[in-house]
């Protein structure tokens, strides 16, 4: 009873949405998957860049991951940062949104007045997760390669100590096929709703901006792993750590301080507190 109330709650706020927008199916779908994934992103990272430019709420940096680094983040750096994620959101990914939204049409109506079902959804979530997990270890894998690493993907690894925003700074090139591609494959394939497709959307890029804050921060996913991949670049290529465990690129971050601290903090002391790094020798 419970799901069948909040299931008519969400089918009814949508039966509105979907009769604002009737006859005008394109302007839904870009609504969607682009206006509302980007709106969140930008929200969540200029909340993040507040505490890296002007440490505040000051209580936030006791959580820095790096505790030298970024404290306050280099302008110059930053500004650049910006610069370039802004240029791969308006001239890559908007692009690649309008290919899919063809492709996605071409497979039946992405934008049909019925929204899917909870279980359905949570499914559809669940395929998405694999897609994203095998695409995105190859494909960074392979940008990873030196042929490639020194044309494309130093870029992304000129931060050591990852900021938020940082998460799509990247080659344009790496951006189609190692950032957008793992993640809108999976609607593609299943032919989702764009209900779905857009929460999927969000889900991915607050994933992402999460995994390169720089702050392990309470009751939020750990980000120890994917920040020790860029102090490290060697290790941790995958998302959930499923393909780096198979093919053992994360031995190196099993024996480390970072492995302990990757864990769900579910209090208010720092990580490095509590799990504080080894004394060197002769200290």
């Amino acid at each position: 009873k419970f799901w069948g109330a909040s299931g008519d709650f969400w089918q009814n706020l949508w039966t509105k949405v979907y009769l604002a927008f009737e006859g005008h199916d394109a302007d839904l779908f870009f609504l969607g998957t682009m206006l509302v994934p980007t709106s969140v992103f930008w929200v969540l990272n200029g909340l993040l860049l507040l505490v890296d430019t002007a440490g505040k709420p000051s209580f936030i940096t006791r959580y820095r991951i790096q505790e030298d680094k970024n404290s306050p983040v280099d302008p110059t750096k930053l500004r650049q940062a910006v610069k370039t994620v802004l240029f791969n959101q308006v001239f890559v990914s908007v692009p690649m949104v309008v290919a899919i939204y063809f492709l996605m049409s071409w497979r039946g109506d992405a934008c049909g007045p019925e929204l899917p079902t909870f279980h359905w959804a949570l499914m559809e979530l669940a395929v998405f997760s694999i897609l994203e997990e095998i695409l995105f270890y190859y494909t960074h894998r392979l940008f990873h390669h030196p042929s490639l690493y020194k044309h494309f993907h130093k870029q992304h690894h000129e931060w050591t100590a990852p900021i938020g925003v940082v998460s799509i700074y990247a080659h344009p090139l790496e951006h189609v096929i190692s950032n957008m591609l793992p993640v809108v494959i999976g609607p593609v394939v299943v032919g989702s709703h764009i209900t779905t497709t857009s929460m999927w959307y969000c889900v991915a890029l607050v994933s992402t901006t999460i995994s390169h804050c720089g702050y392990h921060l309470p009751f939020l996913p750990s980000p120890e792993f994917h920040d020790f991949h860029h102090l490290r670049f060697n290790q941790c290529y995958g998302v959930f750590g499923i393909l780096d465990r198979l093919h053992s690129t994360d031995s190196k971050f099993r024996q480390t301080k970072q492995y302990e601290r990757h864990t769900l903090l579910t209090s208010l002391t720092p990580l490095t507190q509590s799990i504080p790094d080894t004394p060197k020798k002769g200290r």
